[in-house]
């Protein structure tokens, strides 16, 4: 029986979680139906050993240079990963020409996105990035599925997603009783296909988008497709059917939070994916989150995440080079006025 490889491209600072919520699987895929049916391995861009976003280091079996040929190549990186040399995305070209099937996980689409390869479909890109990617790449068509596949390349925005993507795998090769039968051994309740939305999260951790009235749940989705040019709340109102006041009314019962203070919040956490993820002038991020004024989004970044659009970048830089510095938390008690 043919043995399906899957080399898994890491870089520094790439999500642990999602390495081993894909890796696991396969191992036990193989130890359930008794065969080699998966070999998997690490590489890296130049060869060297790669430190994980958890402090620990792994060692590689070659450098992306040295891959001739692999059934599928996995991107596990942060949103800042790039290659640094030619030869690099050679070697993607030529496995591109191959056969090889591109997969990416989380931060990973966006080195993916980087190579230039990638042909006109759909890409999944985690909630926390989306802000960040369309930035960079307003010609790629950002999914909010858990999973899109393609024929030449599968994005996943998560660790859930990419244990998912192998399920999908393991299905595949060796039949629905083995991938069920993984699925149970880690406990998992269901196998998500293709199609399946993301759980996106609020300010308030008791509940999600998903699990809102109707008419709140519609005026958040306007509301996250006007983050940069905002609609007034008579309008979002007036588009779900409701007056204003009882916009307000459903969106403090069901929410706790003004519709209003909710979508200013919802303004500030794109912003701070802009100054985490990017280089852009703080001036230039406020502008594009339709401020008019810098001193006013200060403000609002200030009294969302206690602390400055530039102390934030500058923290989140130091965590990068010292590794031990939490981030402040994303919402605070004032954003809910």
């Amino acid at each position: 029986m043919k043995t399906t490889h899957i080399s898994f491209l890491i870089f520094d600072g790439f999500p642990m979680a999602c390495l081993t919520s894909m890796i696991e699987p396969l191992r036990v895929a193989n130890e359930v139906s008794g065969t080699d049916s998966f070999s998997w391995q690490l590489i890296s861009e130049n060869g060297a050993p790669v430190t994980a976003s958890a402090a620990i280091t792994f060692d590689v079996a070659a450098a992306v240079s040295a891959l001739t040929e692999t059934d599928y190549l996995v991107f596990l990186a942060p949103p800042k990963a790039h290659f640094q040399n030619e030869q690099s995305l050679g070697a993607l070209r030529h496995l591109s020409r191959h056969g090889c099937v591109f997969c990416a996980v989380s931060g990973g689409v966006f080195p993916l996105a980087r190579t230039k390869l990638v042909s006109a479909v759909p890409l999944s890109v985690h909630w926390c990035y989306r802000a960040t990617f369309e930035k960079e790449f307003p010609d790629y068509l950002a999914s909010d599925q858990i999973i899109e596949v393609a024929q030449s390349f599968i994005t996943a925005s998560g660790a859930a997603g990419g244990f998912e993507v192998v399920l999908n795998f393991i299905e595949e090769r060796l039949g629905s009783h083995v991938s069920t039968e993984v699925a149970c051994w880690f406990q998992h309740p269901m196998m998500r296909k293709s199609g399946i939305r993301q759980i996106t999260p609020v300010p308030d951790e008791s509940f999600t988008k998903e699990s809102l009235p109707a008419a709140v749940s519609d005026a958040i989705a306007l509301m996250q497709s006007h983050i940069n040019d905002p609609l007034a709340i008579e309008d979002i109102a007036d588009a779900v059917g409701l007056t204003s006041r009882h916009l307000e009314r459903l969106f403090k019962s069901s929410t706790g939070h003004s519709p209003f203070a909710f979508y200013r919040t919802l303004r500030m956490k794109a912003a701070r994916q802009l100054v985490l993820y990017t280089n852009e002038k703080i001036s230039i991020i406020a502008e594009e989150l339709g401020y008019s004024q810098l001193r006013v989004f200060r403000r609002h970044y200030q009294a969302s995440f206690t602390t400055s659009p530039e102390d934030d970048r500058r923290q989140i830089n130091l965590y990068r080079v010292e590794g031990n510095i939490s981030l402040p938390s994303l919402w605070t008690d004032e954003t809910a006025g």
